[in-house]
């Protein structure tokens, strides 16, 4: 007999490309996902996927299979938003998505609160820099800086994150000062890869430096952070980070950078369900508690270094 189960893992299987990334996704070992692929290839006696140097590739079998198993998934997933929505109860799992950096310095240090207040509800922080489905149940409440591009959402924007330019002391003692009419020549760039959150940010400060030389691409916030701060050369921060960081001078510019929203994703389905209503709004009070932190006003010559030329 069929079992669901190795379906699931087979689209898993077909979606990210390798045994590696389907098994970090679903939280088993590599060889368990290999072992279902095997055990529902032989019930039904067909290759499904080929392995390629670029990954697994469906088989015609398997794009049959494939978009079968998702109309199976997707009323399997509707049934459980259903049935979800009827509990009544403040207890359960929550799993809560968001970038690095806010998982660390923003939600995970908020949810001591929480738990004293509804000690039967557990949070699963899924710190992820790409946009995880809600509607697939990756995650239940999702917190990022850009307008998703999944269906059947309701985003609420609860915040914003003000950005700053920065680098070390001894990075402008050895490259020079910062020549924003010239284009910051002989300076190195740190910026966020294509299709991050803080796509916007990494493009201001390209246009800002045009002169400037790229050595470092990155999709992790904290990477970027750590990289500034260890002399690597300049990076468009948030605040909240860069501002904290002893090692790093927030410099003056011409333009200030662009800020970005925070925005809270929950699928429609789900948003009144108890617990993640419970979630939703602690969430939503925590960043409101830490507005101050996230979007200062002002700057002052003590924390702003030296004049773009």
């Amino acid at each position: 007999m069929l079992d669901w189960d190795d379906l699931r893992f087979f689209l898993a299987l077909v979606r990210h490309g390798s045994l590696s990334a389907a098994a970090r996704v679903l939280h088993v070992s590599q060889s368990t996902v290999g072992r279902r692929l095997n055990t529902l290839e032989a019930t039904l006696a067909v290759r499904l996927l080929n392995r390629t140097p670029e990954g697994y590739v469906p088989t015609l079998a398997g794009e049959e299979v494939r978009e079968k198993a998702e109309r199976l998934e997707a009323e399997a997933l509707a049934l459980e938003r259903d049935v979800t929505g009827r509990d009544t109860r403040l207890r359960g799992l929550v799993r809560v998505t968001c970038a690095e950096t806010m998982a660390a310095h923003l939600l995970a240090p908020s949810f001591a609160s929480l738990h004293a207040r509804h000690p039967d509800i557990m949070i699963e922080l899924i710190p992820n820099p790409r946009e995880l489905s809600l509607a697939m149940r990756e995650a239940d409440v999702s917190v990022r800086m850009r307008q998703p591009e999944q269906h059947d959402l309701v985003v609420r924007r609860i915040g914003g994150i003000a950005f700053g330019l920065y680098a070390t002391s001894d990075y402008i003692l050895e490259r020079g000062e910062l020549n924003f009419e010239e284009g910051c020549p002989d300076h190195h760039l740190i910026t966020q890869m294509e299709d991050s959150q803080e796509m916007t940010q990494s493009a201001w400060l390209t246009e800002m430096a045009p002169m400037s030389r790229v050595v470092l691409q990155t999709s992790s916030h904290e990477a970027a952070v750590l990289a500034a701060a260890n002399g690597g050369g300049l990076a468009c921060l948030a605040r909240f980070r860069g501002d904290e960081e002893p090692r790093l001078i927030r410099m003056e510019v011409p333009t200030e950078p662009p800020s970005a929203d925070i925005l809270l994703l929950v699928h429609k389905d789900n948003r009144d369900t108890p617990r993640i209503r419970t979630v939703l709004i602690h969430i939503t009070e925590s960043i409101h508690a830490l507005a101050h932190v996230l979007q200062p006003t002002g700057s002052n010559e003590e924390d702003v270094q030296g004049v773009g030329v």
